[in-house]
């Protein structure tokens, strides 16, 4: 594939460079060149007025919450983060079936690429549609042709039968694929679950995700059942020994927490809307180190956006600049690239058609990219050299039949809630 006459944005550097033609070599890990001609092919997009860079990739995802839009209110309003999950979270995620768990893959996937979105590290759940689940969920991924990198929440929460389950899923998955453990949180994680996970990931050179302290609560069971905080558990169980760790949210941490981190090679992930959304704090970095990446937590797909909740909210809470919240955005990359998974190459690329009213240089990117930037100017996207989508919409799935396929397991999924 050749995209003519492109204005190309280095992901890294920032440097610009007009009007040149980048040739893309398809596969998982594949390169561009930039080239002088270019021939006369079907394969050739023409960029004039186009701005291409890497496309984008999101930390934390959850697919289970995609056919949540719309439903109706719990039976009971949640008075605290606790009932959020009892009264919402957990009464739905029981309820999904195979069917539900495909809709919710496909739309997923499907609004991840038109956002510019093609790489996605997901945390899924479903307790009582435990078996193959992950490879629904890879399967409806690769079908719209975004990488991934999933994961099945372990937790004690349904009883240890399930937690076994979530064992047995996610070595399963490991067997054929890259993936992580998941883990909940580590107040329906015991010790027993928690070590096995542990071991897991030591044996197949994964790593855990997990939420960290995204609520009080959190901090306080764990402080009550095993007399210390909560990252001082995981670091006791050897959980911040992987390099492929991811830790959801660490909104309420310890000093002492933090250095464990921050010494470590471990990775957080921000979810901004999402701790808006549940009332449960704020993000701050301090102390962490360097190796922060964002995410939705399942609240929509578009990275931008996200880029730009961390950096507003972060005004009042956070100390993060216009460089910090670039770094963070593009922190992904370097957490797979650092790790060696693949399907996040130079050959992923989105093309934007971004017409803006002043300058736009190497000096002032950063001012647009918060400022300007947005996911409806996604144009093209490019995953491992393949395109997946072309003038805005979705080249390997109907848009309307994945559509119409979420909103009839919608009704079934909120019709199974309601009886819950």
């Amino acid at each position: 594939m050749i995209l003519k006459n492109a204005t190309f944005i280095d992901w890294q550097t920032l440097e610009f460079k007009q009007n040149t033609n980048i040739k893309v070599h398809e596969g998982l890990n594949g390169k561009i060149e930039f080239v002088n001609t270019t021939p006369q092919s079907e394969n050739v997009l023409d960029c004039t007025g186009k701005i291409v860079t890497k496309s984008f990739a999101c930390g934390h995802h959850h697919v289970y919450s995609a056919l949540a839009r719309g439903m109706n209110a719990p039976k009971k309003s949640p008075e605290n983060f606790f009932e959020i999950l009892q009264y919402v979270w957990w009464t739905l995620d029981k309820c999904l079936d195979k069917d539900m768990i495909e809709a919710s893959a496909l739309y997923t996937a499907m609004a991840s690429a038109k956002s510019g979105v093609s790489y996605v590290i997901d945390h899924h759940a479903s307790p009582f549609a435990i078996e193959g689940s992950l490879e629904i969920i890879a399967k409806a991924f690769d079908k719209v042709g975004v990488s991934h990198l999933l994961c099945y929440e372990i937790t004690d929460r349904d009883g240890l039968d399930k937690a076994e389950a979530g064992l047995m899923e996610t070595e399963n998955y490991l067997k054929n694929r890259n993936g992580l453990v998941g883990l909940h949180a580590s107040f329906t994680v015991g010790n027993g679950t928690l070590k096995k996970s542990v071991d897991l990931a030591k044996k197949y050179n994964s790593g855990i995700h997990i939420h960290v302290a995204e609520d009080l609560h959190d901090q306080a069971e764990c402080w009550e059942k095993y007399d210390k905080r909560v990252v001082e558990r995981l670091n006791d169980f050897g959980a911040l020994s992987f390099s492929k760790t991811i830790l959801g949210h660490c909104l309420h941490l310890h000093e002492d927490e933090r250095k464990l981190i921050r010494n470590s090679k471990v990775w957080v992930v921000q979810n901004a809307e999402s701790n808006l959304n549940n009332n449960v704090g704020f993000f701050n970095s301090c102390g962490l180190g360097d190796n922060i990446m964002l995410g939705t937590d399942g609240m929509h797909s578009d990275m931008l956006r996200s880029a730009k909740a961390a950096f507003y909210i972060g005004q009042a809470h956070d100390t993060i600049d216009y460089p910090g919240v670039y770094n963070r955005f593009r922190n992904v990359h370097k957490y797979l690239q650092t790790n060696g998974l693949s399907g996040d190459g130079e050959n992923n690329l989105v093309v934007m058609d971004y017409d803006t009213p002043t300058d736009f240089n190497q000096q002032n990117f950063l001012g647009h990219f918060l400022f300007g930037l947005e996911s409806r100017q996604v144009k093209h996207v490019i995953s491992s050299g393949k395109l997946i989508v072309k003038d805005g919409i979705v080249v390997n799935v109907n848009e309307q039949e994945v559509l119409e396929f979420g909103r009839k397991q919608g009704k079934i999924l909120w019709d199974k809630m309601s009886k819950m």
